[in-house]
């Protein structure tokens, strides 16, 4: 008999379904493009990655143009949840970049195609709220959270 142990999130260690109502904490997450929770993983993969791997990937909109690059994944570290993807769009070899923190749960992950895809127009990505690598927002500031979560009609991972 296989074990299964849930965390918090309702997440399954063995691959089961997790055991979550609709709109639940493990619908927050990254969508992923083509696979399902029953898959079978013998390692790590779309479900379970290192944050380095996904570091550096693309960022497409629905209409296939690149958005730009993953800089930087952040954690909730109290909760142990993804907060945010911080994209890095614009300049010229790192240099100019604008960086945007995108609600976690607004990308899906593409394993196939080595990217994340987010339902967005470039144009409404480039009006964006975003910073430079010298001056990050206090991205705790739950002022600045609602607001980020609202501007990407996300619904706040903390909820």
């Amino acid at each position: 008999m296989q074990q299964t142990y849930r965390t918090r999130t309702g997440e399954t260690i063995s691959g089961d379904v997790p055991d979550v109502p609709a709109g639940g904490a493990a619908a927050q997450g990254a969508k992923i493009a083509g696979s399902s929770y029953g898959a079978r993983n013998d390692g790590p993969g779309p479900r379970v990655m290192g944050a380095s791997t996904l570091s550096g990937d693309e960022v497409l909109n629905r209409q296939g143009e690149k958005l730009g690059t993953i800089e930087e994944i952040m954690l909730d570290v109290p909760t142990g949840r993804i907060a945010y993807a911080v994209l890095s769009s614009g300049g010229f070899l790192g240099i100019g970049d604008k960086l945007f923190a995108l609600p976690w749960g607004s990308l899906t992950l593409d394993p196939e195609n080595k990217c994340f895809v987010v339902d967005m127009a470039k144009e409404r990505l480039e009006k964006a709220p975003g910073f430079d690598k010298d001056h990050w927002p206090s991205m705790a500031d739950e002022n600045w959270a609602r607001e980020l979560h609202t501007y990407y009609r996300a619904r706040p991972y903390w909820e």
